[in-house]
């Protein structure tokens, strides 16, 4: 199922976006976008560019910065399907966060990405969070 990805190139891009959410460093998150990327909402049944999405989550990533917020995502996949330069993926997000005296809440996420490598680097050009999954949808899926 698992394409050629030999070099684990889009595992490394998807760490370093994960990463990014763990310390609320925005600017990483930023990085691993293309400048044109889409952001596709099923539930809201909208589309925006990545740009105003990521002024949106602003504060989330500074209060994950300063420590008001514990933010976490982890991604896992059902198909990856990559070009040289071009790759799509379907999968599961799970983010988690939790605020000071607080429980976790998890929201797990079908989603597909679209991402070119540009300058060497991934980029995500296309976010389509499509729908709410389940636990058990997350556990079926290899880590």
């Amino acid at each position: 199922l698992l394409a050629q990805d030999t070099d684990g190139e889009l595992d490394e891009y998807w760490n370093r976006v994960s990463t990014a959410v763990r310390t609320g460093n925005l600017e990483a998150y930023r990085a691993t976008c293309h400048q044109d990327g889409v952001l596709i909402s099923g539930k809201a049944k909208k589309s925006e560019l990545l740009s105003q999405a990521l002024i949106r989550w602003g504060k989330e990533f500074a209060d994950t910065r300063s420590g008001k917020l514990q933010a976490d995502v982890k991604f896992r996949f059902s198909e990856r399907i990559m070009g040289k330069d071009t790759a799509h993926e379907k999968g599961i997000f799970l983010y988690s966060s939790k605020k000071k005296g607080e429980e976790w809440k998890k929201d797990y996420v079908h989603f597909e990405a679209l991402l070119v490598k540009k300058g060497g680097d991934w980029k995500i050009l296309m976010e389509f969070q499509k729908s709410s999954a389940t636990p058990k949808e997350w556990e079926s899926l290899a880590k």
